[in-house]
C-alpha cells in the first residue's frame, strides 16, 4: 500500500515541468498577445501581421508539444516474449544455460545487437528479448523501441513512436521564441529608453524579451543536437555508447546514408515533415 502511495506520488510530481512549461507559455501568449499588440503596437496593419505569425507558430508548437507527450512509448511486440515453457526453464538455469536459451529464441528475430559481453540483450523487468535499439526505462517502467531519452519536460519517453514530433516540438518552440525575441526587440528598447510612457505593458514586454531570448538559446543548443543524430541515424544513448554488434562495436551502425537518416525519423512523404503526424 505504502510502495502503490510512492508511486503516485512520483507520477503526479513528474508533471510539474510540464505545468510550469504550460504556464510560462500562456503567459507569454497573454503577454505578447493582450500587453504588446493589443495595448503598446499602435499600427493597426502591423499589429495584424504579428498576430497572424505568431498564432501560426503558437499552434505548430503546441500541437507538436502535445503530441510528443501525448504518444505513449512503443513496446517490443509478442514475437520478442518467451515462450511459457522456456520462461520457466530460463528462471531456473544458471547465466550460460539462460544465453543458450535466449539465443535459440533468437533465431528467426530480426535482432543483431548484443550486449558488451556478446551476449543476447535480455530485458529481465519486462521479460523480453530486447530489438535493436531497445532500451528499458525505469521512469516508464517499459522497455522503449528505439529509445533516445527519458525526458522531464514532456513527462514520456523520446523515441520510435514520438522522436518525429519531439524534433518539431524543439523547432517550433525555437521559431517561437525566436519570433517574440525579434518582434518585440524594439518595444522593449523604447521601454528601457523612456520612449514609452510607464503601463501596465512594461513589465510584460521586458520580461518577455529577456525569457523569449533565453529559452532561444537554449533550445538552440538542443535542436542542433538533434539535428545532428537525425543526419546520422544515431539516438542520444548509441551517440554516448556505441551499439555492439555480432562484430564489435560500431556508431555508424544504423547510418543509412543523411537523406536516408532523414527519411527514417520524418517519413517518405516530405509534404508531412513539417506537421507532427505520424508518417511512416
Amino acid at each position: 500500500m505504502a510502495a502503490r502511495g510512492v508511486s503516485c506520488c512520483q507520477r503526479s510530481l513528474a508533471w510539474i515541468p510540464v505545468i510550469f512549461i504550460n504556464l510560462v507559455v500562456g503567459w507569454s501568449y497573454y503577454a505578447y498577445v493582450v500587453e504588446l499588440c493589443i495595448f503598446t503596437i499602435p499600427n493597426n496593419a502591423e499589429k495584424i501581421s504579428y498576430l497572424v505569425v505568431f498564432h501560426l507558430f503558437f499552434i505548430m508548437f503546441i500541437w507538436s508539444y502535445w503530441k510528443t507527450i501525448c504518444s505513449r512509448p512503443a513496446s517490443p511486440s509478442k514475437e520478442f516474449c518467451l515462450a511459457k515453457v522456456e520462461k520457466e526453464q530460463y528462471e531456473k538455469e544458471q547465466p550460460d544455460a539462460q544465453q543458450d536459451i535466449l539465443k535459440k529464441a533468437a533465431v528467426g528475430l530480426p535482432v543483431y545487437t548484443r550486449t558488451g559481453t556478446g551476449a543476447v540483450r535480455y530485458c529481465d523487468h519486462c521479460q523480453v528479448i530486447k530489438p535493436d535499439r531497445c532500451h528499458h526505462c525505469s521512469t516508464c517502467d517499459m522497455c522503449v523501441l528505439k529509445m533516445d531519452h527519458h525526458c522531464p519536460w514532456v513527462n514520456n519517453c523520446v523515441g520510435f513512436s514520438n522522436y518525429k514530433f519531439f524534433v518539431l516540438f524543439l523547432a517550433y518552440s525555437m521559431l517561437y521564441c525566436v519570433f517574440i525575441a525579434a518582434t518585440v526587440l524594439q518595444y522593449f528598447i523604447k521601454f528601457w529608453t523612456n520612449q514609452l510612457p510607464d503601463t501596465h505593458a512594461k513589465f510584460h514586454v521586458l520580461f518577455l524579451f529577456f525569457v523569449a531570448a533565453m529559452f532561444f538559446i537554449s533550445i538552440l543548443s538542443l535542436f542542433s543536437y538533434h539535428l545532428w543524430l537525425v543526419g546520422k541515424n544515431r539516438t542520444t544513448i548509441e551517440a554516448f555508447r556505441a551499439p555492439v554488434f555480432r562484430n564489435g562495436p560500431d556508431k555508424n551502425g544504423f547510418s543509412l546514408g543523411f537523406s536516408r537518416n532523414v527519411v527514417e525519423v520524418f517519413g517518405d512523404q516530405k509534404k508531412y515533415w513539417m506537421f507532427p503526424i505520424y508518417t511512416r
